[in-house]
């Protein structure tokens, strides 16, 4: 697929992977679940079933709440989420250089 990014390309096309693949590149803002779902191509109820997972390991945080909805982002002062996002950057950053030994 030519979209992928690295993240999915190296750990795989599932549901968590491509929220969390969101979340690191977006990790400068907050979205409700809705939204998170949506951008990350997950269905909603999929989203559900790890989401929680995803808070008690405090790899996301609630931020806020607006009306209804709570926002949450990526809980980037989480030392394991920093190891992530440098990870992430790291295989971008190998990915690029590899491109440039072939071109």
């Amino acid at each position: 697929m030519e979209n992928e990014t690295t993240l999915i390309e190296v750990f795989g096309n599932n549901p968590i992977i491509k929220v969390l693949d969101f979340l690191i590149t977006f990790q400068l803002f907050d979205y409700p679940l809705t939204e998170i779902a949506k951008n990350s191509g997950v269905s909603y109820s999929t989203l559900q079933t790890f989401w929680d997972k995803l808070k008690s390991n405090k790899i996301v945080v609630k931020t806020r709440r607006v009306g209804k909805s709570d926002l949450y982002k990526l809980n980037t002062k989480n030392p394991a989420v920093k190891q992530l996002v440098k990870l992430d950057f790291n295989l971008i950053k190998g990915a690029e250089a590899e491109v440039e030994v072939y071109a």
